[in-house]
């Protein structure tokens, strides 16, 4: 039987300091690492941690294994202590006093050509309520550090992903938006350009352009048997795209990118035999912003109405 996170016990008042400990050792992965990027010492990052695991009546971290790891209650307070954590940052934000943004996270191409829409109505529905759209290339888009309050993420089962879905880990919601077709980036200049559709195998005889901060290609995409005969590492969408517009390799993405993404050189085709791609909502839950499911409302709509007119 799990045992219960117990948050509030007479004692000890937990401060801000006890849960940016807690989420430097558990993103850290160990008490020195996190030591140093506190600029504190150990023996005094071990203490706060104990204080922490004694004011909530629960062991965090489990220390009986060589390498640092979360107890249950540990995972369960994760996305607490960052959303708590976030949440004191953004109020004592001074350019944000006034009003209170909803922030909204996407690695690249957020919703397509549903963005201005979905931006549109939100500021006629929501005048008093800034929706700020936050690009962050990394493959949470900002969610997992609390950056943001909710975020667009591609990936799950079958996607092609390491790790299968983006999604940081328990304590979120996450809603499948729809499943967007993919699509295979080639220079302009290859004969793979002059094709109607391309397929897998087509690109396998090809270096593949691979966005390791945030894309959603790997080499799992293609059957075991025949894999790329290389891959090309980059760091991100524009990265990626100068990389193929200069012949270097091919890449594989979503239609999203081709209209959110046009550039010189670079000519995307459908891909005939890729799996499609989730488009996820996730955002913490509890939500730390709470027009979080009006937003998650009203992108349905956007959506949906897209869908009716080209029906």
């Amino acid at each position: 039987m799990p045992v219960p996170l117990r948050l509030c016990l007479p004692g000890m008042t937990v401060e801000l300091r006890h849960l940016r400990c807690f989420l430097a050792i558990a993103e850290e992965g160990g008490v020195t690492r996190a030591a140093r990027r506190l600029h504190v010492g150990q023996p005094a990052l071990s203490r706060t941690l104990r204080q922490l695991e004694a004011h909530l009546g629960v062991l965090l971290v489990d220390r009986s294994t060589h390498h640092l790891e979360l107890t249950p209650a540990g995972q369960a307070l994760l996305p607490r202590a960052r959303a708590a954590v976030a949440a004191v940052e953004a109020a004592l934000d001074p350019a944000t006093l006034g009003d209170w943004p909803l922030r909204l996270g996407h690695a690249w191409s957020a919703l397509g050509d549903h963005t201005t829409p979905l931006l549109r109505a939100w500021q006629r529905d929501h005048p008093d309520i800034p929706l700020e759209l936050r690009r962050i290339e990394e493959r949470t888009a900002g969610l997992a550090q609390g950056r943001v309050d909710a975020a667009l993420l591609r990936g799950g089962t079958g996607s092609g992903m390491q790790g299968d879905a983006p999604v940081p880990g328990k304590g979120f919601h996450v809603e499948l938006l729809r499943t967007e077709p993919r699509t295979a980036a080639v220079p302009a200049d290859s004969p793979l350009a002059a094709r109607e559709s391309v397929t897998l195998a087509d690109l396998a005889t090809h270096p593949v352009a691979v966005n390791t901060g945030s894309g959603s290609t790997r080499p799992e995409l293609w059957p075991p048997h025949a894999r790329p005969v290389a891959t090309l590492s980059v760091a991100n969408t524009d990265d990626w795209l100068a990389a193929i517009a200069a012949g270097r390799a091919v890449g594989v993405s979503v239609e999203s990118t081709a209209r959110m993404h046009p550039y010189p050189g670079v000519v995307y085709r459908p891909l005939a035999d890729a799996p499609g791609l989730p488009l996820l909502l996730v955002w913490p839950d509890p939500p730390t912003h709470p027009a979080v499911t009006a937003l998650a409302a009203l992108i349905r709509d956007v959506i949906n109405s897209s869908a009716d007119q080209g029906s």
